[in-house]
């Protein structure tokens, strides 16, 4: 079989650019899409100039692969990487700079080469990013809508100069950051009105009074092991709009009633709470999160030891949408708890029961042949909800 003529290969060559771009956009094959820049330099720019996301080799996406891995092991990434890199990918909207832990805030300089087209941006334990780096992200790059800034040495002051400069952002990860308060929190959720997706898991100063007045959008929050108080849950639920809340290890400044207007109507569109170890949880909470909360389809309530047969004859009567509840070593869960769940909850598809000693195998039996679709299952489950959902 004869190959190609001269002529049409040269015909190939000397296509335009655009028609170049179109036949790389329509490369299903990763291999044939790495392998087209080989062709020649013109074809290698056409590549360069179509990526439009950029994880270096020592990035995590992960948070668990983060902190389980050394990150002494990665390649130190500065100004000089930055500039080359940026001068190649142009048009880059994703970039993932996480584990980076030697990079500096003046080397966010070189993003004036690409920020411009970036949405998301990960610069999770890049611990040498101060509030100067973030001013220089906001500056570089107006039109973000994701930024994940995990353990990072940030403040309220970066928080403020970030939300000023990029009031299109949709989610933001401030988990671990030990440096914001609520001030920063505030100047975020109050100048971002697009807002769906807030991560402030262990930021130790937030007691939750920066999201009063958030947005409607607001749908996502993870605010587990934080120091809240009883006035910072009424500002998580201001919005009104929140689907997914995760409140687990609550700070013993809630009491037993404290959790009580996220079921005042508040958070109607609620679908997944997680209120795992918030021992001071008690019937009054349950009740009216029971009552208010209509939607509710996954909750969980492991290590919640305050709760008695009130709070579960509740849960089974008011919560008709539920289909998977987690009581993992509730002190207080008897048999006529048990049996109170057996007669309410009708579209209940999973139980996690791990560990709750007070409930006989006789119990365990008798739930089991009336509610021979609920699958009882033993293992603690510690999440729940969607991972990522509203990204």
């Amino acid at each position: 079989m004869e190959g190609p003529s001269r002529d049409s290969i040269s015909f190939i060559l000397n296509l335009p650019d655009d028609c170049l771009f179109l036949i790389f956009q329509w490369l299903d094959c990763s291999c044939d899409r790495e392998s087209f820049g080989l062709t020649c330099r013109r074809w290698l720019n056409i590549q360069n100039l179509s990526r439009r996301s950029l994880q270096f080799q020592c990035s995590f996406t992960n948070f668990t692969q983060l902190i389980r891995s050394s990150l002494s092991q990665t390649v130190p990434i500065n100004s000089f990487h930055l500039d080359r890199l940026f001068a190649r990918f142009q048009y880059l909207q994703s970039l993932s700079l996480s584990g980076c832990t030697q990079l500096l805030d003046l080397d966010l300089r070189q993003l004036e080469h690409c920020g411009s087209n970036l949405r998301t941006l990960f610069l999770d334990c890049c611990l040498g990013i101060t509030d100067r780096g973030l001013f220089l992200v906001g500056t570089f790059c107006p039109l973000l809508t994701v930024i994940s800034l995990y353990r990072c040495n940030i403040t309220d002051t970066g928080l403020e100069s970030l939300a000023n400069a990029c009031s299109a952002l949709k989610d933001v990860n401030l988990s671990y950051c030990a440096y914001i308060s609520d001030h920063g929190l505030k100047a975020v959720t109050q100048g971002c009105r697009q807002l769906r997706v807030v991560r402030i898991s262990s930021s130790w100063e937030v007691s939750g009074i920066g999201f009063k007045g958030c947005s409607s959008t607001l749908a996502y929050i993870e605010a587990d092991c934080c120091n809240l108080e009883p006035e910072g849950i009424m500002g998580i639920v201001s919005g009104r709009g929140l689907e997914y809340l995760n409140i687990s290890g609550v700070s013993c400044r809630i009491k037993g009633g404290d959790l009580a207007p996220i079921g005042t109507g508040f958070a109607t569109s609620l679908k997944f709470l997680n209120l795992r170890m918030c021992r001071a949880v008690g019937d009054e909470s349950i009740m009216a999160i029971s009552k208010g909360c209509p939607l509710l389809q996954e909750w969980n309530l492991a290590l919640c030891h305050g709760v008695t047969i009130t709070g579960w004859e509740a849960i089974a009567l008011n919560c008709h949408n539920l289909e998977k509840l987690h009581v993992n070593r509730c002190r207080n869960l008897c048999d006529d708890g048990l049996l109170a769940l057996k007669d309410g909850c009708t579209r209940l598809s999973v139980l996690y029961i791990h560990g709750c000693r007070r409930i006989t195998t006789t119990a365990i039996e008798l739930f089991k042949c009336y509610r021979s679709n609920v699958t009882i299952k033993g293992e603690e489950i510690i999440c729940i909800g969607p991972k990522l959902a509203f990204r």
